[in-house]
């Protein structure tokens, strides 16, 4: 598995650990010194991930090994058929879209996905969709609507592409034109930032009537070393920028920007990805709940309510 810099005692410590169990097997006599170990990997990894920071927790929401959409989609749902193409000019890899069974229910999945082989990360364009992804996204949008089918979206990028045959094709547009899509479904939508948080992005897919965070998620206007490279011209500096862009989930909460935060299993995402969804899981299905008792006119009201509050100024 890989590991951050911040991660290698402990990583180091769980490998002495399976490397005595292996020697064990079948003999015993380590039994003491294993479990002196894994107290020992407990204590390191509870004081490890209590005290991270700003920057750390930035690494996490990047974390090599983090679910990513389609490891969600792997463990949440059942009969997944993914749809492609925008049917104006391609098929964007950067974010998956079709349908799916919730505990039995028909829903529309869409978002990001990054990749984890070096093929993959190409092919995936690293997570950063062009417009045809954004705009493959609201077809499905606008298909799960006509069949009254709840929309949740996975939320995981940098940012939106920003090269030049992106913005030829209507980059901006793309995004804008999401955004108006989610604001007027009258089916339940819920978003969930479950990585990297980027920019406009990020937001084409997270106009939402819930917002869920993931605890080691981000969400920000811009990634530090964009914030840094632009302010400082040293993009060096993204953990302080990181610092000043308060992108975390803690932060997101406090100021309205998500609605709940999703608590990780201890150590992040990475370390258990069946707990994590299942984690997931269980906010969805109370959230939808919730949604489904209101009624479509209600829940584009509080949606278009809840945004525009975000940036009010209060004296």
């Amino acid at each position: 598995m890989a590991h951050l810099d911040f991660e290698k005692p402990l990583v180091e410590l769980e490998r002495r650990i399976r490397d005595l169990e292996a020697a064990s097997d079948g003999i015993g006599g380590f039994e003491r010194q294993i479990g002196e170990l894994k107290e020992r990997a407990e204590a390191l990894q509870r004081d490890l991930y209590e005290g991270l920071s700003t920057w750390q927790k930035v690494q996490l929401s990047r974390h090599p090994e983090r679910p990513y959409m389609l490891d969600y989609v792997g463990a949440l749902f059942e009969d997944f058929v993914e749809l492609h193409g925008d049917r104006a000019f391609a098929d964007d890899p950067a974010i998956i879209a079709g349908f799916a069974r919730f505990e039995g229910r028909s829903v529309a999945v869409i978002g990001h996905q990054k990749g984890r082989s070096t093929k993959e990360k190409v092919h995936r364009n690293f997570g950063m969709a062009n417009p045809e992804g954004y705009r493959k996204g609201m077809r499905i949008m606008e298909l799960a609507e006509r069949f009254d089918r709840p929309v949740l979206t996975f939320i995981d990028t940098p940012g939106a592409y920003p090269g030049l045959g992106a913005e030829e094709r209507g980059q901006s547009e793309a995004i804008g034109r999401s955004l108006l899509v989610m604001s007027r479904l009258k089916v339940p939508v819920i978003a969930t930032v479950i990585g990297e948080g980027g920019s406009g992005g990020a937001l084409a897919l997270g106009l939402a009537d819930r917002v869920l965070m993931l605890q080691y998620s981000t969400y920000s206007v811009i990634t530090p070393e964009g914030c840094a490279s632009i302010l400082w011209r040293d993009g060096a500096r993204g953990p302080e920028a990181a610092e000043q862009l308060k992108l975390l989930a803690g932060h997101a909460k406090a100021n309205g920007i998500v609605d709940e935060v999703v608590e990780e299993p201890v150590g992040g995402a990475h370390r258990d990805h069946a707990d994590a969804a299942r984690r997931l899981g269980d906010v969805i299905r109370r959230n939808l709940a919730e949604l489904d008792a209101l009624d479509p006119a209600t829940r584009i009201d509080t949606r278009y309510a809840k945004f525009r509050a975000m940036g009010r100024f209060a004296g």
